[in-house]
């Protein structure tokens, strides 16, 4: 069977904007209105506030002061006041824009650099020699460089700012109007996934389907709803939220982030596992990029007895969200219901459909799917996910696999460690963690002979030592056991549920 969203119809997405057509210019019948001087965003740490006047000019200026037909940007930063403001920029020129963690190390970022191929890289001062080390690998220009901050730790790279400066001396670039259908196919966004398997790889992300999440979400919180009840209107207009989720936040600290709360009165967080227990004074707690296990979530339903918790569940390659917790649930521990637009149906391992309370693994149609992962369309998302529905078309997780809101190819630890000369096979599995979400355990089988010259300790501190070495710190391993193999289908799949059976604690997960 398929399941659809019971939370309402589709909405009307149009297809023939752009993303900053959209955003900054379109008034859609859902979309409420904005309270006038209410700013679009804040710098917490400086107060500097940006209201939709000043968002359109920097975006044009920049849009007018690149004017180039820069194929591919990359962006390669924490969180910063003028990132969407560069996305935005890129897309006015119909540009492609592809983000990188900027905790990536250099081979990673190479990586990156490697599929995407991009005319430009907007950087920041904290990640400047990562990548200029990393475009020196690909044989990129350094006057392929854009710094965001203008700062005296960056010499000879352009700025942001230096570029808005160019384009308000020149005429305005007005860009050019999408035919209708255009949407469906220009490209907005190529983004990294790792997927379920392999290295990570490049979702192809449409302007139209970019916005139909925007709007499915919007319908789903039914934001443009007049409610009797003024305490369950989940959004309104003049409500503060903290920009944690998607963006890449810089260094996390508890006090700055406290003080932001209560500096500028937010109402609202969107949050991944370990920040949940530095809430205060919140109406909305979602939480989404790593499953919330039920003793946090209890926690913190005690924390913020008034408040509506839940979470969210969603993919790269749908654009955002599948599914929110429903708006009329105070508490919501499962993935949420389907949002408009869905279709969801579950595989079993036999190849047949699941039905309702029955395991299977979630394929989903929308209308803000990505064209598929680049080179390599398809009509049906494939999660990877292992979930089951229930008759109220919750999603509720069986099996994931994230840390800390970021997706962690077990694939890619496991061919780190094989290129380790103690390694003869590997195999990593994801492990609950209360202040991750999920942590990668790693079983390793040591080559022949190895540990009459060394100690268990020394293998598993070298092992952890050399993934720790090559990549990003959210990808570090938690723990390494070894065992004697690594066991595997006919067909050489490696079975991870088995490989987790190995651990007594962890046998009923």
């Amino acid at each position: 069977m398929e399941f659809h969203s019971l939370t309402g119809p589709t909405p009307s997405i149009p297809d023939n904007l752009s993303v900053p057509q959209f955003l900054l210019h379109h008034k859609h019948s859902i979309r409420p209105s904005r309270s006038q001087g209410t700013p679009w965003f804040i710098d917490g740490a400086s107060g500097r506030k940006i209201q939709e006047q000043e968002v359109i000019l920097r975006t044009a200026c920049l849009a007018s002061g690149l004017q180039s037909a820069y194929r591919l940007v990359l962006i390669f930063s924490p969180n910063h006041m003028d990132y969407p403001i560069c996305i935005w920029a890129v897309h006015r020129l119909l540009g492609i824009v592809s983000l990188a963690n900027p905790t990536f190390t250099q081979s990673e970022l190479v990586h990156q650099l490697r599929q995407t191929r991009p005319a430009l890289i907007i950087l920041n001062a904290q990640t400047v020699d990562t990548v200029k080390a990393a475009a020196h690998e690909v044989g990129l220009s350094l006057n392929r460089l854009v710094v965001l901050d203008n700062t005296a730790a960056v010499t000879n790279v352009v700025s942001i700012d230096d570029l808005i400066r160019i384009g308000m001396a020149r005429p305005i670039f007005e860009g050019r109007s999408l035919c209708a259908g255009e949407g469906k196919q220009k490209l907005a966004f190529l983004s990294p996934s790792s997927g379920t398997t392999g290295v990570p790889k490049l979702v192809a992300i449409s302007h139209y389907a970019a916005i139909a999440n925007c709007l499915q979400i919007a319908a789903h919180n039914k934001v443009g709803k007049n409610y009797t009840s003024w305490e369950k209107q989940r959004y309104r207009p003049g409500d503060v939220c903290i920009a944690v989720l998607p963006f890449y936040l810089p260094k996390f600290q508890l006090e700055p982030f406290l003080e932001s709360i209560d500096r500028y009165q937010v109402t609202h967080l969107m949050l991944v596992p370990p920040q949940v227990l530095l809430l205060c004074k919140i109406r909305m707690v979602l939480c989404a990029g790593s499953s919330l296990t039920a003793e946090l979530a209890e926690q913190l339903y005690k924390l913020l007895p008034m408040a509506q918790i839940g979470q969210a569940y969603g993919a790269t390659e749908a654009t955002g969200v599948v599914s929110i917790w429903p708006v009329g649930q105070h508490h919501g521990i499962s993935g949420g219901e389907l949002i408009p637009g869905i279709v969801a149906r579950l595989i079993k391992k036999d190849g047949s459909l699941a039905g309702y309370n029955e395991p299977g693994e979630l394929h989903v149609k929308t209308p803000s799917a990505a064209l598929g992962y680049y080179g390599n369309v398809k009509a049906w998302i494939h999660t990877g996910d292992l979930v089951q529905l229930n008759e109220t078309h919750e999603v509720i997780f069986i099996e994931r696999v994230k840390v800390r809101g970021f997706q962690v190819s077990p694939a890619e630890l496991e061919g780190c460690i094989l290129d380790h000369p103690w390694i003869a096979d590997a195999g990593v599995v994801s492990i609950p963690d209360d202040y991750s979400g999920e942590v990668p355990l790693a079983f390793v089988v040591p080559v022949p002979n190895i540990m009459n010259e060394i100690n268990t300790f020394q293998l598993k501190e070298s092992v952890m030592k050399h993934v720790a070495a090559r990549k990003a710190p959210f990808k570090h391993l938690a723990r390494v056991e070894i065992i004697g193999d690594i066991p595997r289908n006919p067909s050489g799949k490696l079975l991870r549920r088995v490989l987790r059976a190995r651990l007594p604690m962890y046998s009923k997960l």
